[in-house]
């Protein structure tokens, strides 16, 4: 089939890279973009620059908005899609309009979750969420942040460096030891408490808002504290709505197969609203961009990218950190290796399985987080002696 119209809905990073990766790589169609921001922007520096006012609206665009035009892509901005009609291949907008393309790409992202504990609260996804707890984030503002996550954290370490009290809980011990393995994890959240903030293992069981501010009751303690704004930074919730409602597979995000067609072959989803059946749902960024050119290559019809590890960024306190691939506890199976020593940036902590590098986090060294993820796509065998080494480059490792 002959594909002459595009219609990707929805303005981030994955529908901006599905309109990109078509131009790039030849379609000369009908283009449009679908977006509820006037111009699409990136969401990580919500939670860092932006929020702390070091970066305006226009510095977090993902493209200039001459961008769309010198692309040829009909940008419809402030827009909000609320129905697709597959078979007919249409998309209505909240104001009336019907679009039509031969192929629908559902770019829907997803919403921060809202847990109920009685009492309004700030979430984090939008650039208006971000407008909203600036204003609160005054030195000596009491803050609650709900969730040590990358956002969570990230809020943490941001709200800090503005001068707000800041108390952290999650249930977890540590946080995110899935994502970085225990140690990394207990050293990160210890950054907290090195800082000022206040980091407990509990949950907060209700909220409840008083003429004080609100305030908040913590399992395991007799008396509630009232704090002047609560952050829930608890996950996400994919956006699966216009999906269900237009009778698509859905099951804990839009269901995709390799190629991020839907149940309904003139469908497509990418990024934060996509599951691949049978695996978890990838929130990351890099995840959301390299699905965009996945749809891309579906379209055209051409050679998908090639499969990578897995890769995530986050910065807290000063620090940067990446990750890659699967970070797995010592067993029988796995083992750890740490390049330089834990909890003196820089340095890089690798999980092994066998000879082959199967993921690691790295501090204040990108380049280490590279190379692994070079050692994970092309399944070399290394030495544990010769990651430990920080005299050993690691580009060595890559020529054998």
């Amino acid at each position: 089939m002959t594909v002459s119209s595009v219609l990707v809905v929805g303005g981030g990073i994955a529908g901006v890279s599905t309109v990109a990766d078509l131009r790039k790589n030849g379609y000369a169609g009908e283009l449009t973009l679908v977006s509820a921001d006037a111009v699409p922007y990136d969401r990580p520096p919500l939670s860092k620059a932006y929020l702390a006012g070091r970066r305006d609206l226009d510095s977090i665009a993902l493209q200039p908005s001459q961008w769309y035009a010198d692309q040829k892509i009909s940008l419809v901005g402030g827009a909000v899609a609320v129905a697709i009609r597959p078979d007919a291949g249409e998309v209505e907008l909240a104001d009336g309009r019907v679009l039509t393309a031969d192929r629908i790409v559902l770019a829907t992202g997803g919403r921060a979750a809202r847990p109920a504990l009685g009492s309004p609260s700030h979430v984090l996804r939008e650039v208006t969420d971000a407008d909203r707890l600036r204003t609160q984030l005054v030195p000596g503002a009491r803050l609650l942040i709900v969730g040590a996550g990358l956002i969570g954290a990230e809020v943490a370490s941001t709200a800090r460096g503005l001068g707000a009290e800041v108390v952290l809980v999650d249930p977890l011990d540590p946080p995110l030891a899935a994502a970085v393995g225990t140690e990394v994890a207990r050293w990160l959240h210890g950054l907290h408490a090195d800082h000022g903030v206040e980091a407990l293992t509990t949950t907060v069981e209700t909220l409840l808002e008083t003429p004080a501010g609100v305030a908040a009751q913590l399992k395991g303690e007799p008396d509630s504290r009232v704090f002047d704004a609560v952050l829930l930074a608890v996950g996400l919730v994919p956006e699966t709505g216009l999906a269900e409602a237009a009778g698509l597979e859905t099951s804990r995000g839009i269901l995709v197969d390799s190629g991020q067609v839907t149940s309904h072959p003139s469908v497509l989803a990418v990024g934060d609203c996509a599951r691949l059946r049978d695996h978890h749902r990838a929130e990351h960024w890099e995840a959301a961009q390299l699905d965009g050119a996945r749809a891309a290559a579906t379209i055209l019809d051409a050679e998908p990218p090639p499969a990578t590890a897995p890769w995530w960024w986050s910065d807290r306190y000063g620090l940067h950190v990446e990750g890659v691939g699967e970070m797995r506890s010592p067993d029988a199976e796995h083992q750890t290796v740490v390049r330089g020593t834990l909890g003196e940036p820089p340095f890089a902590v690798f999980t092994l399985r066998g000879q082959r590098v199967i993921g690691a986090v790295a501090v204040e060294d990108p380049n280490a987080a590279r190379a692994a993820r070079r050692l994970i796509d092309r399944a070399a065998d290394v030495r544990a002696s010769d990651l430990a080494d920080p005299t050993k480059s690691l580009r060595t490792l890559l020529r054998r």
